[in-house]
């Protein structure tokens, strides 16, 4: 079973910097919206209207725009319909989300994992079959991104070879430094996951969608239309979706980067200052080792993400909180250090 951020069955959690949500919750515009979701009926099982939607603000076909119940789904359902296709062989960031993997493995496909951009490109270089390739952009857990150099080399190498490209975009609305590097032509011969729960910080909410290629040699869109399940999305992630492209939720969402981008850089100084070190990020969450184990830190209601499951022991994943939390953390740490 892969492990997760956010509640567990152990005590409960009053400083949760396991979790990847925003930690400042939803706009007002978007809760009214879900509060206002016709809960009697069921939805459109074609979900029409709210492709329109989306696809108009994209400027994308609505035929290419794919309700999903968030990126979980879309990747079972994705690596399906890449194995009924013909796909044997599956390509994932290491370290990175444990999906991926799990939902190859699940197949019976063959997962290959990859540490940096420039393994990725020798390996696709060397082989002729098809393969699903999954990327992170930017890559929970570590927070980075790719640089632009490795996807304009993607974009020459996609040209020769048969891989089908999926991009996880869950973390692009929570950027914080730099800007998107993928480039728009790659893009669209991309799988582009979205999942805007994690930026709204509404991850009970389980509603996203799949940007599909315009043209992918590999997969055709019906296939994966196919495979989802009746009324993917519930009243509730319709209202959600229609509500995230407005002008007043994106205004907020651009303060909120604002906010936590002077989170991040306050949390990061002060752990430093404590010895551990932290890798860098462009989005609100980053990977850092500390000095000692943090494994009691859940008796003081304070909960790290144990990155071993990632293949990183000794370290944590921590998103970045509110100012009251980190002081929390920092005197939880402190009178850990001194308990002999």
């Amino acid at each position: 079973m892969n492990e997760h951020g956010g509640p567990d069955n152990g005590a409960p959690i009053t400083h949760d910097f396991s979790s990847n949500a925003n930690p400042l919750g939803a706009p007002d515009e978007v809760v009214q919206a879900i509060q206002a979701a016709d809960r009697q009926r069921y939805p459109d099982p074609d979900y029409q209207a709210l492709r329109e939607c989306l696809a108009q603000v994209l400027g994308a076909q609505a035929a290419r725009v794919l309700p999903t119940a968030g990126s979980s789904e879309a990747i079972r359902r994705l690596t399906l319909a890449a194995s009924l296709r013909g796909v044997r062989q599956v390509w994932v960031p290491q370290p990175g989300y444990g999906d991926y993997r799990s939902a190859a493995l699940a197949l019976g496909l063959e997962v290959q994992g990859y540490t940096s951009g420039e393994a990725l490109l020798s390996a696709l270089m060397e082989q002729a079959r098809p393969s699903l390739v999954w990327l992170c952009e930017p890559c929970n857990p570590t927070g980075q991104s790719l640089p632009p150099s490795f996807w304009m080399a993607l974009a020459e190498l996609q040209r020769q070879h048969p891989v089908m490209l999926a991009v996880d975009r869950a973390y692009e609305p929570l950027r914080l430094v730099g800007q998107d590097p993928v480039p728009a032509a790659l893009a669209d011969q991309c799988w582009q996951l979205c999942s805007p729960n994690k930026a709204l910080g509404l991850t009970g909410v389980r509603a996203g969608y799949v940007i599909a290629p315009v043209d992918d040699a590999v997969l055709e869109v019906a296939t994966f239309q196919a495979l989802a399940p009746s009324w993917v999305l519930s009243a509730e992630g319709v209202a959600m979706l229609q509500a995230w492209h407005r002008p007043g939720t994106q205004a907020w969402l651009a303060r909120s980067r604002h906010t936590l981008a002077l989170w991040m850089a306050a949390q990061q100084t002060a752990l430093m200052r404590l010895g551990w070190h932290c890798q860098p990020s462009v989005v609100p969450f980053m990977l850092a080792r500390p000095t000692h184990s943090v494994n009691l830190l859940r008796d003081h209601g304070i909960k790290l993400r144990d990155a071993s499951s990632f293949g990183l022991p000794g370290w944590v994943r921590l998103s970045a909180q509110a100012p009251h939390a980190q002081q929390a953390l920092l005197q939880a740490l402190t009178q850990m250090e001194s308990t002999p």
